[in-house]
């Protein structure tokens, strides 16, 4: 079976094929952009839930045998970041370091892999100045007084192009408007939006030089020519959250192939894939009502990123996710049996390498093949943490079935980006307190053996007895 993907361009379901090979040996090339953070605070659980999706994406393609180049970018210089810059005072990239770096320890607690590239829109103001200036030249962009460049949607549609490609638009009843400056503006307005907007005096020191005058690129803009720049006019695949389908990726789509630069026949993007909103206790996330997540304030909590990432990743990217502090004790409580049934696995195998179990793998891979049902995903790996329970206590598995289930679990969680966790050392206090504990049930004082287990718990650690001895493990 081949994968199929959601494609928000034709509203269906489609098997994914990318638009042809750009390298040299290996599998199918593929270019993948996903819209990054805008790096004015720290990024919550909701983005975060659309930067795990994507490393979910990028994972199972190489998984499938795709050559994966995966863009992400940084957006450094927006709206809210100068009102941020200029309440702080700061310069902006000391106001914008801060959170960047912030973003990218994040992305590695919930086990993102770093992306190829990770653009900054500040170090690509030369090519956001010659889309703009194609743009012109064609007509669909025209300049005012005020030094501003605008995107003109008539002149476009004029044009024989279709604006509303991602979403449906109804020019006939829905608000329009003559511009719209700001960044983020209504769902529901039609209106020639800002390419670059010339300097005014709340911009402070942000403003570079441009045919126009003074002045800064739209948040639109930015992403088309980072994109383009780095993959190439046109390019496989796109992501996002839902919130941006319109107007950030329709702008990105118009003003990218208003520019003409793309082949005959060839579009923007190819596949365009859209992350759900996720909702906290069932309510849109928000400060006011205490729901409202940060990845640090998760940690802060007691939750370790690879917990985090196993909620993110239980649903299927397309449907309206509630995250809940239960919900992460479930991942907790369902990451520890994995662990468990694994390591036991890892015993019996005693270092023996052998083949993945196909029959595992081929499961899975039916599974996310299907549009990345990760529901079904996980129904068949806790079938097979049970078969692989089953067989371990009735010692049916072989030492060689057992390295194959091992090589096959490295390899799906590799998908999944839930590798195996390192193992801890425990610290002298605790393994002193396993040894009293061993002490205290061998001179059959029981009641000081529980007391102590009771107390290694609460240090943060699990004491476990095997024919070996106590082992002790990550509570």
């Amino acid at each position: 079976m081949a994968l199929r993907l959601f494609n928000s361009l034709s509203k269906q379901i489609e098997v994914f094929e990318p638009l042809g090979l750009r390298e040299a040996g290996g599998g199918p090339a593929v270019g993948m952009y996903c819209c990054g953070p805008t790096v004015y605070d720290y990024g919550h659980i909701g983005n975060f839930r659309t930067f795990v999706c994507a490393d979910l994406v990028r994972r199972y393609l190489a998984f499938r045998g795709f050559s994966v180049t995966y863009v992400m970018n940084i957006t450094d210089v927006e709206d809210k970041i100068i009102r941020r810059v200029r309440e702080t005072g700061k310069t902006l990239r000391e106001f914008t370091g801060v959170y960047e770096k912030a973003f990218l320890e994040d992305l590695a607690t919930v086990g993102c892999r770093a992306p190829d590239h990770l653009p900054r829109a500040t170090e690509y103001i030369p090519q956001i100045i010659e889309l703009i200036g194609k743009l012109e030249q064609r007509g669909v962009a025209y300049r005012t007084d005020d030094g501003s460049v605008w995107f003109n949607i008539s002149k476009y549609r004029a044009c024989g192009c279709r604006y509303g490609v991602l979403k449906e638009l109804d020019f006939e009843n829905m608000r329009a408007g003559a511009r719209v400056a700001a960044d983020e503006y209504e769902k529901e307005s039609v209106a020639d939006f800002a390419l670059w907007k010339g300097r005014v005096p709340e911009d402070g020191d942000v403003f570079w030089n441009s045919p126009w005058g003074e002045g800064r690129p739209g948040w639109h803009i930015e992403c088309s020519a980072m994109s383009m720049a780095v993959l190439g006019p046109s390019f496989d695949l796109h992501l996002g959250g839902e919130d941006l389908a319109f107007p950030h990726h329709e702008d990105e789509i118009a003003q990218s192939e208003g520019a003409g630069v793309q082949a005959p026949g060839r579009p923007f993007v190819k596949h365009w894939v859209h992350c759900a909103h996720l909702l906290v206790d069932g309510k849109k996330m928000s400060k006011s009502l205490g729901n409202f997540f940060t990845i640090r304030d998760l940690a802060g909590k007691g939750y370790q990123g690879r917990e985090i990432r196993q909620l993110l990743v239980s649903s299927h990217y397309r449907e309206t996710f509630n995250f809940t502090l239960e919900g992460l004790q479930g991942a907790r409580t369902a990451l520890r049996r994995i662990d468990e049934c694994v390591q036991k696995l890892i015993e019996l195998a005693a270092g023996t390498i052998a083949d993945p179990d196909s029959e595992f793998i081929g499961r899975f891979t039916e599974a996310m093949d299907d549009d990345l049902n990760v529901s079904r995903a996980w129904a068949v790996i806790f079938d097979w943490v049970r078969e692989m329970n089953r067989t371990l206590t009735n010692r049916e598995l072989t030492v060689g079935k057992a390295a194959s289930a091992v090589a096959a679990w490295d390899r799906i969680s590799g998908v999944l980006g839930l590798e195996r966790p390192v193992e801890s050392q425990a610290p002298a206090e605790i393994f002193a307190l396993a040894e009293a504990r061993v002490a205290a049930k061998k001179s059959r004082d029981f009641a000081r053996a529980d007391a102590l287990r009771e107390e290694i718990r609460l240090q943060g650690w699990v004491v476990e007895d095997t024919p070996k001895g106590p082992k002790l493990k990550r509570a």
